[in-house]
């Protein structure tokens, strides 16, 4: 039998994917790669005064204050960050990698996250930073849940598409429960995810997109018997494709 009340003292609730989501909160650069060196390692040095100098002052002060929370969560939390060739005009894209671990209870719990961010440049500073192709996973399971995720990177508007999270392996006599659902970008700490058994081996589930274009968030829990899954997904709504 789970005790679902576990979930509220591993630090896995939503809070922490919201630093890596908010549109709004950003992530460093200018293109040069000595400028993008220096970047990752000033966030693995935890330089908060490197960020201030290269974001405009909002997105400073949003940027330190989230960067903090990830790093008390995770303390020791690693920064990958690479350039890719941009083909939206007068932005420029940088792909992300968080990873970070934290003992609860004697427990190792494991952060993966991966996006790619979106900015332009103004008066030399980083500004209008945007999250794209999130996918974050924290996790207990030491890798021994075979799990696919199979949820869309972008759909169209008012489209109908699938999301399934499947365990790989029989369940044989194994019960699990797990829950999944969408997330307003402001609205993330007004919202749980209640935990219900599941039947079959994951998540099936089919819903719309908005009729307009934007960015949906998804955010679930898996618990098992070997550990617990928590995943949060974005997914792009465009008008084509």
């Amino acid at each position: 039998m789970f005790n679902l009340n576990l979930f509220k003292n591993i630090g896995v609730p939503l809070y922490l994917f919201i630093y890596l989501i908010i549109p709004y909160s950003a992530i460093t650069q200018t293109l040069k790669v000595d400028f993008i060196r220096n970047l990752e390692d000033s966030l693995n040095a935890r330089d908060l005064d490197f960020i201030r100098k290269n974001f405009r002052n909002d997105e400073s002060q949003n940027i330190t204050k989230q960067f903090s929370k990830i790093i008390n969560d995770f303390p020791g939390s690693k920064w990958k960050i690479k350039i890719l060739k941009s083909k939206i005009p007068n932005k420029d894209i940088l792909r992300i990698k968080v990873s970070g671990e934290k003992i609860v209870n004697g427990e190792i719990y494991k952060l993966e996250s991966n996006f790619d961010y979106l900015f332009t440049i103004l008066n030399g500073k980083i500004d209008e930073g945007i999250i794209k192709n999130l996918f974050t996973t924290i996790r207990n399971d030491d890798k021994k849940i075979d799990i696919s995720f199979k949820i869309p990177d972008k759909v169209l508007t008012g489209s109908k598409y699938d999301i399934d999270i499947i365990l790989n392996e029989p369940l044989e006599e194994v019960i699990i429960a797990g829950a999944i659902k969408p997330h307003q970008v402001n609205s993330f700490f007004e919202q749980e995810i209640s935990l219900e058994p599941l039947a079959s081996g994951g998540i099936f589930k089919m819903t719309r997109a908005p009729s307009k274009p934007g960015i949906q968030i998804w955010s679930g829990i898996i618990a098992h018997p070997k550990g617990m899954i928590t995943f949060t997904k974005s997914i792009d709504i465009v008008d084509e494709i």
